[in-house]
């Protein structure tokens, strides 16, 4: 068993909210456990041996409220100190960042480096001192250190291979996306669309399409189809298979035949390629069903769901581009239910089992109090794009967005550095836009809300469709990105010539 004692300004806490709170394994697996809060310890209770960190929602002074998580400890009868394992965890993080980025030789990283040397000074100052009130408070300061240099040392990773990115004009016309709203048919909103953004992910969900058995709806999709390639904005379509309540018509999630549900699949992505594979350069075609298992579907049986999908859009659609998408790519909901696939695994299954796919997907929207959604700093956010980018394939980033406000419902998910505002959201989208598009194996980034919906406020335009600071901030950075897309292979026989 593992416990944590938590104190706070050198006094016990009394009450911790433990949502979204989890234990992690080796790498990076989260493991079942019942976790508790009482007598101001966390008490966590593995089903399974070994060692395993405590990730959880953690207030840092300055740095925000994020899901942290501690080193990876052993069970023992003494509590541990749980600020103290969280700087811990942290440093320990950064210390072998920095070696995988080699950022020792590079001019102007020496602040950074006496920064980590001050968070690992006050760690051990925390490890020596006596009683938890003590080690507490020196904990807090050395997460704080830890938690600011994390971050800056992102950044400056990013600055300097974004800078080498742009030079070499590594990116394409089809960088910066956004996903449309489907209900939303204003004239601004579209030439919003038109106006600032490289191409549209047009979101069409198998429920909304077919509501009932044979019943089709594709007059929403025909029209943004047609607007979107007369417009001349290139097309991302999906998902062709989710298992998500949301996309799996109510009719069909009845059944529980596996032949029958797979079979009906099938049927569906090729009525959708069949009308709209002339207009789509890219397709969505499995999304978060190692995440969502809505049929309670084995290992095996989701491996062939996804095999043989990919390879059927693939003898449909040769010449469009396929994507594969994580969601939740922490695996948070694996603590919680053992009918689904850690998002690492399965991805690295799928890679090394052959499957016929260009690219895979992945979201990074926080902001709600659920799994996945759960604020996280822009290190960790660094550090599991270089995971993925280690699979050997492509990167898509098929959904980002954070809020621009704080509704009730947004504060218990954490916010980044201070409370969820339009400014906060601005200065966000630019360092995510950064950090990813600084990693050479990222290729595109979809923002999910152009504007805001109804309870939600995660778009870059209100819902009059009125700019916000980080639609500007957006439109700044396709601009700069622009100036350094992939110049096309010069004429044969040009170079040279009189």
């Amino acid at each position: 068993m593992l416990r944590f004692v938590v104190n706070r300004d050198g006094n016990p806490v009394r009450e911790m909210d433990l949502a979204g709170a989890y234990l992690v394994g080796s790498d990076g697996v989260p493991l079942r456990a019942e976790l508790e809060f009482h007598d101001s310890q966390v008490v966590c209770a593995k089903r399974a041996d070994g060692p395993a960190a405590l990730a959880l929602l953690y207030p840092v002074p300055g740095c925000g409220t994020m899901l942290l998580e501690t080193s990876r400890l052993m069970d023992r009868e003494q509590p541990y100190n749980l600020p103290l394992e969280l700087a811990r965890g942290r440093l320990m993080r950064i210390s072998l960042k920095r070696e995988d980025w080699g950022l020792f030789d590079f001019e102007g990283v020496e602040p950074l480096n006496s920064e980590y040397e001050r968070g690992r000074d006050l760690l051990v100052e925390a490890l020596q001192a006596e009683g938890h009130a003590q080690q507490s408070q020196l904990g807090d300061k050395a997460l704080q250190v830890a938690l600011a240099t994390g971050e800056k040392l992102s950044r400056f990773h990013a600055d300097l291979f974004l800078t080498r990115r742009k030079q070499i004009h590594a990116f394409t016309r089809r960088t910066l996306g956004v996903a449309i709203d489907l209900a939303n048919g204003r004239e601004a909103y579209r030439q919003a669309v038109k106006d600032g953004f490289d191409f549209a992910y047009l979101p069409i969900a198998w429920r909304a399409l077919e509501p009932k058995p044979g019943e089709l709806n594709w007059r929403s999709f025909d029209a943004w189809i047609e607007w979107l390639t007369k417009s001349r904005i290139p097309v991302r379509v999906g998902p062709l298979v989710s298992f998500h309540e949301s996309c799996v018509p109510p009719w069909l999630a009845g059944q529980n035949n596996f032949e029958t549900i797979r079979n009906s699949f099938f049927e569906h992505i090729r009525r959708v390629i069949d009308r709209y594979g002339n207009y789509v350069f890219q397709w969505d075609v499995i999304s978060g069903i190692h995440a969502d298992n809505a049929f309670d579907f084995n290992f095996e049986q989701l491996m062939e769901i996804t095999r043989v999908a990919a390879a059927l859009v693939k003898q449909l659609a040769p010449k469009a581009q396929t994507l594969i998408d994580l969601v939740s790519p922490w695996g948070e909901y694996y603590a919680r239910n053992q009918r689904t696939i850690p998002p690492m695994l399965y991805a690295d299954m799928i890679v090394q089992s052959g499957v016929a796919f260009d690219g895979l997907g992945a979201r990074f929207v926080f902001g709600q109090p659920a799994d996945g959604m759960f604020v996280r700093d822009m290190f960790q956010v660094s550090e599991k794009l270089d995971r993925l980018g280690s699979l050997g394939k492509p990167i898509h980033v098929t959904g980002v967005q954070v809020p621009s406000a704080l509704p009730t419902q947004t504060s218990a998910a954490g916010c980044w550095r201070k409370p969820w505002d339009e400014t906060v959201q601005a200065a966000w989208l630019r360092e995510f836009y950064t950090i990813a598009l600084s990693k050479p194996f990222v290729e595109t980034i979809t923002w999910l809300d152009l504007a805001d919906r109804p309870g939600s406020a995660g778009g870059l335009l209100h819902e009059d469709l009125s700019p916000k600071p980080s639609l500007k901030i957006h439109k700044e950075f396709r601009a700069e990105i622009r100036k350094a897309i992939r110049k096309p292979p010069a004429p044969h026989g040009a170079a040279g010539a009189e």
